[in-house]
């Protein structure tokens, strides 16, 4: 076979050209079609638009002879295809973009491989050579050569073959080769959707023990949590002539211990001593802060510091070795036998004072808590608990889930006045309960009662 030089006008003939020349090759079915598919679309718009275009083929050389050279005195061959003229190199030998056949050897050594040179000599701009079946390459102008390896024939004889097939049944080889691959590729996906199903069956196992595992864990860290909360909260004082009960809510209910605290005891009077702390921020870190200010005022109170001065006292006492405290803190000292009630305050919400015929009143006293600008109570407020009264104590985030503290502290009066003659063990929760219908600024929470009997 020797080089040639074609000039195409249809698309089909270009089609029937290069199948038959790459059958003649002896090319893979599917180098073939996408050799085919490739020049029909750098060509197509070329064609459709009425416009002819070259195809030059150079079979693969013997080794020792260039690429594309022709003996002496040789010409090119005047074939025909369908739909295509003979032969139309210019009459200097030159091809159509200006270089001579004899120059394959400047290209490189094309020995094993068929050189296909698709020229488009009327475009009127470079043709795309993205996305081929096929690369190719781009010479000057507009002009694509692919270069595809050819196999050796047996025996080591010409690799061309006479008397091609009809185009039919070049059509149908390639349709066969395709539905081959297809049905390979089919067979490879139904591979791979079995062992996905087989990993995803593993990981969805390994899913569920690590739910178990971290619902497990999500219960051991509860129980720890909630030992620790027992022990930070100390049960009610039990006392002749008191009732006390508590109900704490934390804001984050994955973290049940926060910087609400309150601490309750006997002095050596016999009066009770209580505690409310709300420290700033939420978790352990307030938790600690709060747990300071407890543990500071209960030293102070049984040391006999009087009740106006232990505010002042735990801020002077903390602020040596914990600079970030900030925290409103509430006194109250109560006599079991007379009811006699004393309040010291830094910056907490009032207590509330609710009589055993539902009148209630606010018992505010100023001062600045734990952190605070000159921290303190101002003054003493002096009350007396009588029979059947209930005192509640609460920190903020009881009566300002709804942002607005005077309107909760009203809702807290009423609260408290509809549930005073409950068992006191229910009294703090029932009250919680109807505050927080509506939560706007969920925040930790106490709700401590002292209810004093008749006994």
């Amino acid at each position: 076979m020797k080089p040639q030089i074609t000039t195409v006008h249809s698309l089909a003939g270009l089609r029937s050209t290069l199948r038959r020349l790459a059958h003649r090759m002896g090319l893979p079915v599917e180098l073939r079609y996408r050799l085919a598919l490739s020049a029909v679309r750098v060509a197509g718009a070329e064609l459709a638009a009425g416009r002819p275009v070259l195809l030059e083929t150079v079979p693969p050389q013997p080794c020792g002879e260039g690429a594309g050279e022709r003996p002496a005195g040789s010409r090119p061959s005047g074939g025909r295809s369908a739909g295509t003229r003979p032969d139309s190199t210019r009459p200097d030998g030159a091809r159509p973009d200006g270089t001579r056949p004899h120059d394959d050897r400047a290209e490189g050594q094309d020995t094993g491989r068929l050189v296909v040179r698709l020229h488009l000599p009327h475009a009127p701009r470079r043709p795309s050579l993205e996305g081929l079946p096929l690369p190719a390459e781009r010479l000057p102008g507009t002009t694509a050569v692919w270069r595809v390896p050819v196999p050796l024939p047996a025996g080591g004889g010409d690799a061309g073959r006479d008397d091609p097939p009809g185009l039919v049944d070049l059509l149908e080889e390639e349709l066969s080769a395709a539905v081959d691959r297809a049905d390979t590729l089919a067979e490879d996906h139904q591979r791979l959707k079995h062992e996905l199903a087989e990993t995803n069956s593993g990981v969805l196992a390994l899913y569920v023990q690590l739910e178990e595992r971290d619902e497990q864990l999500r219960q051991a860290h509860g129980r720890i949590l909630r030992q620790l909360e027992d022990a930070l909260r100390p049960p009610p004082v039990r006392v002749p002539g008191l009732e006390m009960a508590v109900h704490y809510e934390p804001a984050e209910k994955h973290a049940p211990t926060g910087g609400d605290l309150y601490d309750w005891f006997v002095l050596p009077d016999g009066t009770v001593h209580i505690t409310v702390v709300d420290a700033l921020g939420h978790g352990l870190t307030s938790t600690r802060s709060a747990l300071n200010v407890t543990h500071a005022v209960r030293t102070l109170a049984l040391e006999g510091h009087p009740l106006d001065s232990i505010v002042a006292r735990t801020d002077e006492v903390l602020a040596t070795f914990d600079h970030e405290l900030m925290a409103t803190v509430q006194l109250v000292r109560l006599d079991p036998v007379t009811g006699e009630l004393v309040l010291a305050n830094g910056s907490h919400p009032p207590a509330l004072l609710v009589r055993a015929d539902g009148e209630s009143s606010l018992l505010e006293v100023r001062g600045r808590g734990i952190g605070f600008p000159l921290p303190g109570s101002e003054r003493l407020l002096r009350d007396r608990l009588d029979p059947g009264d209930l005192l509640v104590l609460y920190t903020d985030g009881l009566t300002e889930s709804r942002r607005d503290p005077r309107e909760g502290e009203q809702r807290l009066a009423l609260a408290a006045g509809r549930h005073r003659h409950r068992p006191i063990e229910d009294i703090p929760a029932a009250i919680a309960a109807e505050m927080h219908t509506v939560i706007l600024h969920p925040d930790d929470t106490v709700a401590l009662t002292v209810r004093r009997t008749s006994g």
